[in-house]
């Protein structure tokens, strides 16, 4: 699978209704944890004092992360994201042999 690195920022449309805000939060937190399980979600941040994310995620293509990783999150329809297809640096202290 390739690595993306997402950045989202979440923003309720304005007079939703509580309720309706953490019945999202909460399937939110059940699907991440799918996608964390079946490596789609690798790592992720939450910048100190900000409203927004950054992961690293992983599909076979950015159609499958729009379409069948990011598209499946129950807050997607009220998330900007900004998506970087990443490759490995020479230098990555990570980096296994024959990875890039």
């Amino acid at each position: 699978m390739r690595e993306f690195l997402v950045e989202i920022t979440t923003a309720i449309p304005e007079g939703t209704e509580p309720a309706e805000v953490d019945r999202r939060r909460a399937a939110e937190a059940v699907r991440a944890a799918e996608l964390a399980e079946s490596g789609h979600l690798f790592r992720l941040w939450r910048p100190e004092g900000e409203l927004r994310s950054i992961g690293v995620w992983r599909a076979r293509d950015e159609q499958e992360l729009q379409e069948k990783v990011l598209g499946t999150l129950p807050l997607r329809p009220w998330m900007s994201l900004t998506v970087t297809p990443l490759v490995s640096h020479p230098n990555d202290p990570g980096k296994q042999d024959g990875v890039s």
